[in-house]
């Protein structure tokens, strides 16, 4: 099975509204549901899992009835930080998943998931045991050297931007949380599932990328998604 995990478990207080940046309506549907939409259309997908704030279930269990997102199976209580939410959807789906079926796990508030990604992450993680979404980084970066100046960079030709979706298949995901909230390893901070896996001395396997496939965070990103939905509806927005 290909089983996705979907985190909606932050707050959103970058976002700056009263409700969760994933449950913001853009054009009478919520953020989530956009998000939930490429995975219920996506043919190779099983089972959805969502990771969700308290206090809300019953709210996504009510949109994915009126949104036809039938592919929801389960609804877990997300932590106090993302990696804690994170384990909590890996852990959940203890006895329900083989070792070899393939976790898809994506944030929620990227509601711009495009299939071919999806496919190709996928195919990564059958191939290889993992796959993550990545693009090149086309900026120029540099390291701080006094937090005013610079005297070092880094050659762009040498880093990948990595998010979401990533897979894993569940044998090792689900070891891989437990090795990590036991030791403490890789999950604090920014961590994520990704840099927690090569902290525990994992590969990953770089799978195609899209510039669409933008985070909700500030009230810009909104702005931005609003204008995908307006400008490109004809050509992906089914």
């Amino acid at each position: 099975m290909n089983i996705a995990i979907i985190i909606a478990g932050g707050s959103g207080h970058r976002m700056g509204q009263d409700i969760p940046k994933q449950f913001i309506n853009v054009y009478d549907k919520p953020v989530l549901i956009y998000t939930l939409e490429g995975f219920q259309k996506h043919p190779q997908i099983d089972a959805i899992e969502v990771v969700c704030i308290d206090g809300w279930h019953d709210i996504v269990w009510a949109y994915a009835k009126q949104f036809n997102i039938d592919k929801l199976k389960w609804i877990v209580s997300g932590g106090n930080t993302g990696q804690e939410s994170i384990r909590n959807g890996v852990y959940n789906l203890e006895g329900k998943c083989s070792d070899d079926d393939v976790i898809i796990i994506h944030d929620g508030i990227r509601p711009l998931v495009d299939e071919t990604v999806l496919s190709d992450v996928i195919i990564k993680c059958k191939q290889y045991g993992n796959g993550v979404t990545s693009l090149p980084y086309n900026e120029q970066i540099f390291v701080i050297d006094d937090d005013i100046s610079t005297v070092q960079y880094i050659p762009r030709e040498t880093l990948r931007r990595v998010s979401t979706p990533q897979a894993y298949k569940f044998g090792r995901l689900d070891s891989a949380y437990h090795e990590a909230f036991e030791k403490e390893i890789g999950i604090y901070g920014s961590s994520y599932t990704n840099t927690m896996m090569v902290e525990l001395g994992e590969r990953l396997y770089f799978a195609a990328g899209s510039d669409k496939n933008i985070k909700l965070t500030t009230k810009d990103d909104l702005e931005m998604f609003k204008a995908y939905l307006k400008s490109d509806k004809d050509n992906w927005l089914k």
